[in-house]
C-alpha cells in the first residue's frame, strides 16, 4: 500500500510539510529580523527544487559509456556492447509522459547493441501497467537478445490482496515480460557463442541485505553446471560470466563469495534520485549506490535508473547505459 500513495505522499512533504517545517524552524531559532524572510526565501526555494524535479529534472535522459576490461573475455567478444537499463517503472511514463518510454527505447536502439539487458523493476505495482506498453517493450531486440531480472517491485508485495491474486499477478508479470520477446532470468543462465568462444549471461532473482524485499535470489542455482574458478586448473581458462542482480547488496553478500563473475550489473537505488552539490539521500541507505564498485579483478556497475516511481529527479537524469567489453592483454 505504500508504493501506491507514495506520489500523494511526497507532494505532501515537499510542498507543504518540509517548507513549513524550514519556515517556523527560521523564524524561531534566528533572529526575529532576519528569521521570518530567510524561512519564507529557503522554503520557496524547496518548492522550486521540488518543482524542477518533478517537471525538467524526471524527464531528463543521459546516455552513459563506459568500458570494462577482463583477462577472462574471450577473444571474440573483445568490443561487444551491451546496453543496460534499469528501474523504468512505466507505470509512472503514462499519459503526458508516454513519450519517456518512445524516446529511452530509441535511444537503446541507437546504440546497436550486440546484447540489451534490463535489471529490475519494471511496474511499479501492477502487471497491468505492462501490457499497456506492451508494443513500445516488444521494439527491444538485439542481435544475442533481450535478458531481464525482476526488481523488488515485479512482485507483488506492494497490493494488499490475498495469496492467491499476489501469486496469479506475479504469474502476470513474468508473462508480459516473456511476451514482450524478453528472455526473462530467474536464477538461470544462458550461453551466447562467437565461433568456438563463450560468455555466460546470468540473472538472479531479487536478493537483498532489507529482509521486507524479496529474497529468492540464489546463485548457485542460478550458475549451476557453469565450472567455478576455484574448481579449474591452471591451464584452464574460467568462464567469462555477466551476472544481472536488481539489489546491488547481494554482490558483496553473495555474487563475490559465491561464484566468480567477473562483472555485475544492478540498479535499484535510482542513485537517491538527487544529487546537490555531490550529496546523495542514497548515502543513508546504501553504502554503494551509484557507479562502478571494484574488488581485484571483478567489478559491479550500479545504474542510477531510467524512470521511478515519484516523477522526480534533481541533478541526477534518467540513464541508459552503453557497456563495452574489451580483453585485457
Amino acid at each position: 500500500m505504500i508504493a501506491r500513495y507514495a506520489v500523494p505522499f511526497f507532494v505532501i512533504i515537499a510542498f507543504v510539510v518540509a517548507p513549513l517545517v524550514i519556515f517556523f524552524l527560521c523564524r524561531y531559532l534566528m533572529p526575529r529580523r532576519w528569521g521570518k524572510k530567510i524561512g519564507i526565501s529557503i522554503s520557496l526555494i524547496v518548492i522550486l527544487f521540488a518543482l524542477y524535479g518533478m517537471f525538467v529534472g524526471y524527464e531528463q535522459l543521459e546516455v552513459c559509456h563506459i568500458e570494462f576490461r577482463s583477462k577472462d573475455l574471450p577473444a571474440a567478444f573483445d568490443g561487444y556492447r551491451i546496453v543496460q537499463f534499469s528501474d523504468a517503472h512505466i507505470g509512472t511514463m503514462t499519459s503526458n509522459r508516454k513519450w519517456l518510454l518512445e524516446r529511452a527505447i530509441d535511444s537503446i536502439l541507437a546504440q546497436h547493441p550486440d546484447m540489451i539487458v534490463f535489471t529490475g523493476d519494471l511496474q511499479n505495482v501492477h502487471p497491468e501497467e505492462l501490457e499497456k506498453h506492451l508494443p513500445q517493450l516488444q521494439r527491444l531486440k538485439a542481435p544475442d537478445g533481450m535478458y531481464s531480472v525482476l526488481g523488488n517491485h515485479d512482485y507483488p508485495i506492494y497490493v494488499a490482496d490475498d495469496s492467491l491474486t499476489k501469486e496469479a499477478n506475479g504469474k502476470k508479470t513474468q508473462e508480459w515480460e516473456r511476451k514482450a520477446g524478453w528472455t526473462l532470468l530467474m536464477n538461470e543462465h544462458r550461453i551466447i557463442r562467437r565461433d568456438s568462444d563463450s560468455i555466460v549471461i546470468a540473472g538472479m532473482e531479487n536478493w537483498g541485505t532489507v529482509k521486507r524485499m524479496p529474497r529468492k535470489g540464489d546463485v548457485r542455482k542460478t550458475l549451476a553446471g557453469i565450472p567455478n574458478r576455484s574448481t579449474l586448473t591452471a591451464n584452464q581458462q574460467p568462464p567469462f560470466i555477466l551476472m544481472l542482480q536488481h539489489d546491488p547488496t547481494a554482490w558483496r553478500e553473495l555474487i563475490l563469495p559465491q561464484c566468480h563473475a567477473q562483472l555485475t550489473l544492478s540498479g535499484h537505488t535510482h542513485g537517491g534520485q538527487a544529487n546537490v552539490f555531490g550529496f546523495s539521500p542514497a548515502v543513508f541507505g546504501y553504502d554503494e549506490y551509484e557507479g562502478w564498485v571494484r574488488e581485484g579483478d571483478r567489478a559491479m556497475f550500479i545504474s542510477t535508473g531510467l524512470g521511478a516511481l515519484i516523477p522526480f529527479r534533481l541533478g541526477l537524469p534518467g540513464e541508459i547505459v552503453v557497456i563495452t567489453l574489451r580483453k585485457q592483454k
